[in-house]
C-alpha cells in the first residue's frame, strides 16, 4: 500500500463516523455525482463486506456459532419480534398508510451487512454483528414474505430459494476473497492495519452513500413536505429500533445490547425493493432511500453516548460488558 494511500485511510478510519455523515449528504447535494456512483452499489456491498471479514477475527465468529441459543434469540429479535413490535406501535399512532408500511417492512429487514464494520469503529461486537447479519440476510427470504402478508396483508414478489441463492453468493463471494487476502498475509499484518482497513470499509461506504441518494433529491424537491414527513420518522424509527433492542438485550451485557440496538435499528432495506408490488413502490422506496440517512448520520452523533455508556477502550471481546 502505497504511503499516501496509508496516510488517507488511516484519516479515514480515524474521523470515519464524521466522513459517513459528510458522504451522504454529498449524495444529496450533488445528484449527478450520485448518478454516476449508483452502477458501483452492487461492488461496494460485496466489498464492504469483504473488508469487514477481514476486520473480524474469524476464531471470534466461530466462537460465536458454537452458542446457537444466543445467535437464535438475537436473530429471533431481529427477524421476527422486532418488525411485530414496529406493526403494534406504528398501528397505536395516525400515520399514513403508506409510512406505517415501510417503517414495518424496514424492521422485517435484516441488518445491514456493514454493520459489523460499524461495530469496530464504535466499539462494539465485530463478531457478534457479522455473525447476526449474515444468518438473519440468509433468512430474508423465508420471513419477510410470511411478516409482509400476515402484518401488512402485502404479498412480495419474492421466490425464497432463487432469492437466497443470491444473497449467498453475495456473501460467499466476501468470504473467498477474504479467505485470499488472509492466506496472502500474516495475521499480524493485518491486525497492525486495522485502522488502515477501517477507513478503507469507510471508503467503500462513502460510494456506496452517494450512489444510494440517485434519485432522492429530486424526489425530495418534488414532494418536499412529504419528504420531510418522511425523513423525520426514518429519524424517529432508527433509533427507538434500537433502544427496543437495547432494553431487551440490556441484561447480555453494556456492549453486546449496544451491538443488537445497532441491529435493530440499521436494517437493509435494499434487498426488498425487488420484490414491492408496483402499487406500493413510490412512498415505500422514498421513505426507503430516506431512512439511509440515519444510517450514515446517526454514528457520528451516537459516538459520544457510546463512549459514555462503554468507556474510553475500545473491543469486541466476547466476554466484555
Amino acid at each position: 500500500m502505497g504511503r499516501f494511500a496509508g496516510i488517507f485511510l488511516d484519516f479515514l478510519g480515524r474521523q470515519a463516523t464524521w466522513a459517513l455523515f459528510g458522504g451522504v449528504l454529498i449524495g444529496l447535494m450533488l445528484p449527478d455525482l450520485a448518478a454516476l456512483a449508483r452502477p458501483l452499489l452492487a461492488p461496494c456491498v460485496g466489498l464492504i463486506m469483504t473488508v469487514t471479514l477481514l476486520r473480524v477475527d474469524w476464531p471470534d465468529m466461530a466462537e460465536v456459532f458454537r452458542r446457537p441459543a444466543l445467535v437464535g434469540g438475537l436473530v429471533f429479535w431481529c427477524m421476527l419480534a422486532s418488525p411485530i413490535a414496529a406493526w403494534f406501535l406504528t398501528g397505536a399512532l395516525p400515520l399514513p398508510q403508506s409510512l406505517a408500511t415501510a417503517i414495518v417492512l424496514m424492521a422485517a429487514a435484516p441488518p445491514i451487512l456493514s454493520a459489523a464494520g460499524l461495530a469496530f469503529i464504535l466499539g462494539l461486537e465485530g463478531a457478534l454483528a457479522a455473525v447476526v447479519g449474515i444468518v438473519s440476510t440468509l433468512i430474508t427470504p423465508l420471513s419477510v414474505p410470511v411478516l409482509a402478508l400476515v402484518l401488512l396483508g402485502l404479498e412480495l414478489e419474492i421466490q425464497p430459494l432463487e432469492f437466497m441463492a443470491r444473497l449467498a453468493l453475495v456473501i460467499g463471494g466476501a468470504f473467498c476473497l477474504a479467505l485470499t487476502v488472509k492466506r496472502l498475509t500474516e495475521p499480524a499484518w493485518l491486525r497492525a492495519r486495522a485502522q488502515q482497513l477501517d477507513g478503507l470499509f469507510v471508503l467503500f461506504m462513502l460510494v456506496f452513500a452517494v450512489g444510494i441518494m440517485d434519485g432522492v433529491s429530486a424526489a425530495v424537491l418534488a414532494r418536499p413536505g412529504h419528504a420531510a414527513l418522511w425523513l423525520g420518522a426514518a429519524f424517529i424509527a432508527n433509533p427507538i429500533l434500537q433502544i427496543l433492542g437495547i432494553m431487551v438485550f440490556w441484561r447480555l451485557g453494556r456492549r453486546r445490547a449496544l451491538t443488537l440496538g445497532l441491529l435493530s435499528g440499521n436494517c437493509n432495506m435494499g434487498v426488498l425493493l425487488a420484490a414491492l408490488p408496483a402499487e406500493e413502490n413510490f412512498d415505500i422506496v422514498l421513505f426507503f432511500a430516506l431512512a439511509q440517512l440515519p444510517m450514515f448520520m446517526l454514528p457520528a452523533l451516537m459516538m459520544p453516548l457510546y463512549r459514555r455508556i462503554l468507556g474510553p477502550a475500545k473491543g469486541s471481546q466476547l466476554g466484555e460488558p
